[in-house]
């Protein structure tokens, strides 16, 4: 069976899902380039790429969002205490790990 161009292209959906994905990785990289960077010029240029692949990513879920691809869902007031409770236990028990 031959494949043709069309059988191997992405829709403009999948297209654009995975430039999101890849720009997420690229963020994931960066950050950790970043942390482990020991010289103050290659500290900032990774800093530099970091933000700008945000930049990228944040046009893309635009894109996506205003095309109806990426509807994220607003958190439940629950989910929002939940996690501010998580939230305050942490750092309740960073503070007692601080003063030991």
């Amino acid at each position: 069976m031959k494949l043709t161009k069309s059988d191997m292209s992405l829709c403009e959906k999948d297209a654009l899902q995975d430039m999101l994905d890849s720009e997420k990785a690229l963020i994931t990289l960066y950050a950790t380039a970043l942390y482990e960077g020991s010289g103050k010029n290659i500290r900032r240029s990774f800093a530099d790429n970091m933000m700008a692949v945000a930049e990228n990513q944040y046009t893309i879920f635009q894109q996506m969002s205003s095309r109806g691809y990426y509807a994220p869902q607003p958190a439940k007031k629950d989910m929002i205490d939940q996690a501010n409770e998580t939230f305050k236990k942490q750092q309740k028990t960073l503070k007692c790990a601080y003063k030991e």
